[in-house]
């Protein structure tokens, strides 16, 4: 396409931080309905060029080269959506004030059915329904990805020419991954131009004409995407496509014992029965995947196993002795045995304290060991998953994500447990070091023998780590069967439509 039809484009934009380019020699052309993707690992600078669209650059940054975009007219969807929504007003009123600066030039009498017909049509677009009870709600009573389609609709009331969506799919289940690629598809179609920032290999499969790779700042591809998937061209773009591939699946042992069994069991959110599983058991040296919408009931599955849920009825056994329902029922050597890997490692650390004591006080806890003792274990297992000497020393704001998400796992395994749940460990970390924590995790499992491993996941490629793999719906198990069996051959029509590919039409 020639460059003059280009409706943004920025030129050797440099963004430098402190003594750090954060973006360095950048080039990017959009254009009419349109879809480019910037892909890379975390910190690549995909979101700073991404927001140079809109003028916007971090606090104290030096800035050089040239942005060229519609005034006013690039619309920005981040990856929190709630946090750009006033939650003070109703949906209907936000899009309407919105919609009234459109129609200023309108004769009076024609403006209301104009504010409604443009209302109406953006949220359309972005695959909402206008009804009364939907333009009634406040921010607040949304789902995340409600709020996301909110911000969408704003956008495209405002007239954007450019909407720059920021990892729109992150930490969405395989089926509203197809719903989000739905509506990016159509707003393309409108002569939109899309610049999509993602991690999300399978998304930007199904939604790319043109994607640019970045790393540590810079771009090292530039491709139609059709010609970049059969043939990248950089070591580092065949790194990150490979990197999107399956980890091989942990096979237990023939002969491995049970150490968990659960079930039939109940669990209530008040007097709301949210979970209802009949029975599930896991054997040492196996990994079992627990997969399913947001709202299926597995987190609550993995909080009943902690102990962090006690409002369930039913038995949960560990080596075949009944667990207390709660945390603080459970003796010291049942706290050890199960250990709990949250989603956000950030969250699940002391900011002030440095990750190597934090790692090493659940060894002086759970196991008695003497803090010299503790700290030396610490410092073994943070370096044996991959962190340098010199990292551990640091502060949690130290870290990037996935190095925190290593912390939190040689946290766990100084417990020395039996059972260890990771619930949705790599939702939000770009492929490679998805891959990573994969990898480690299986390693684990292998290494250790004892080790069972829960999985707690939205993402079937993470899935496909898995020994054996259950499929929640609205806190029903639908189905459950070994990796293998269900990846390739699901029996329920819920499974099947989970493992349907996204694609833009």
């Amino acid at each position: 396409m020639n460059p003059v039809n280009a409706v943004a484009e920025i030129e050797n934009l440099r963004v430098i931080v402190g003594d750090r380019a954060i973006v360095d020699g950048v080039n990017l052309r959009v254009f009419p309905g349109r879809i480019t993707a910037l892909v890379g690992a975390s910190g690549s600078g995909k979101t700073t060029t991404g927001l140079a669209l809109l003028g916007e650059y971090p606090a104290g940054a030096r800035v050089s080269g040239h942005v060229r975009a519609p005034d006013g007219l690039v619309g920005y969807v981040p990856q929190h959506p709630g946090a750009v929504l006033n939650p003070a007003r109703r949906i209907g009123a936000l899009l309407r004030d919105i919609a009234r600066t459109q129609v200023r030039g309108l004769p009076l009498r024609d403006r209301r059915a104009a504010v409604r017909e443009r209302v109406l049509r953006s949220l359309e677009l972005a695959q909402l329904p206008g009804t009364t009870a939907m333009l009634r709600r406040f921010p607040h009573q949304l789902s995340g990805g409600q709020q996301q389609r909110v911000v969408l609709a704003q956008a495209l009331l405002l007239g954007a020419k450019v909407v720059v969506a920021d990892e729109p799919t992150t930490g969405q289940d395989a089926l509203t991954k197809r719903s989000i690629v739905g509506r990016l598809a159509a707003v393309s179609r409108e002569g939109i131009a899309v610049v999509l920032l993602s991690h999300d290999l399978d998304v930007v499969r199904a939604l790319a004409d043109e994607v640019l790779v970045m790393r540590d700042g810079h771009v090292v591809e530039s491709a139609p995407a059709e010609r970049l998937w059969r043939a990248p061209r950089h070591a580092w773009t065949a790194g990150l496509l490979a990197s999107g591939s399956p980890t091989a699946r942990i096979e237990p042992a023939l002969e491995a014992a049970e150490v968990l069994r659960v079930g039939p069991l109940t669990a209530r959110h008040g007097r709301t029965a949210v979970l209802r599983l009949p029975e599930l058991s896991l054997q040492a040296g196996q990994c079992l995947a627990v997969v399913g919408r947001s709202g299926s009931g597995k987190t609550t599955l993995a909080r009943c196993l902690a102990g962090l849920h006690r409002h369930h009825d039913g038995v949960i056994l560990l080596d075949g002795i009944p667990l207390p329902r709660s945390l603080r029922d459970r003796t010291r050597r049942q706290l050890a045995a199960v250990q709990y890997v949250f989603q956000d490692a950030r969250a699940a650390f002391d900011e002030n304290r440095p990750i190597l004591h934090q790692v090493a006080r659940t060894a002086v806890r759970l196991q008695g060991k003497t803090e010299a003792d503790a700290l030396a274990e610490a410092l073994a297992t943070l370096v044996g998953l991959g962190l340098a000497d010199a990292l551990v020393h640091r502060r949690p704001d130290g870290l990037s994500g996935g190095e925190l998400q290593r912390a939190a796992l040689a946290r766990a395994l100084l417990a020395r447990p039996r059972v260890l749940i990771c619930d949705e460990i790599t939702s939000g970390l770009d492929t490679v070091t998805r891959r990573a924590i994969l990898d480690t995790l299986a390693g684990l499992v292998r290494e250790r023998g004892d080790l069972a491993l829960v999985l707690i996941t939205h993402d079937l490629t993470t899935a496909a780590l898995a020994s054996r793999i259950a499929v929640l719906e609205a806190g029903d198990l639908v189905e459950e069967a070994s990796a293998r069996q269900l990846l390739t051959a699901a029996r329920h029509p819920f499974s099947i439509r989970l493992l349907e590919t996204p694609t833009r039409d």
